[in-house]
């Protein structure tokens, strides 16, 4: 089994997919208004309107805007040099400005504009490091 893509429902599709496109430096493959994604090497981060929950049993299946558990990764080569880069995008998002984890990874926590919780970071530490790898 491989995890290959994570989906947010969202009632603010167009700031969604901005926002993304911004921070991740990629282009939205944009399937329907309704619908798009944003592919990495190794995983695919889906972006749907609150019309898409029709498809999986209707609006009580997910509502947007209510996460308080997880928290979106994004794996970059340098999280400071980003950090500088958008740093004017970035200013009412920023949640921590990068900082050294005790896991060895150098992280910046930002808010997308649903409120979830989005992680850059680059491995700071060998031992970090290795476990991207391959």
């Amino acid at each position: 089994m491989n995890l290959v893509s994570i989906r947010i429902i969202t009632s603010r599709i167009e700031e969604l997919i901005n926002f993304y496109e911004q921070v991740t430096g990629l282009d939205a493959i944009r399937y329907t208004p309704d619908f798009a994604e944003l592919r990495t090497k190794t995983a695919t981060l889906a972006i749907g309107s609150t019309k898409t929950l029709q498809f999986f049993g209707g609006d009580s299946v997910a509502q947007p805007a209510l996460n308080r558990s997880v928290i979106i990764e994004f794996l970059v080569d340098d999280v400071q040099q980003d950090f500088k880069k958008l740093s004017a995008f970035l200013k009412e998002c920023v949640v921590q400005e990068p900082t050294i984890m005790p896991w060895g990874n150098k992280s910046l926590l930002l808010r997308d504009p649903d409120d979830n919780l989005v992680n850059l970071f680059t491995p700071a530490s060998a031992e970090a490091a290795a476990k991207f790898q391959s």
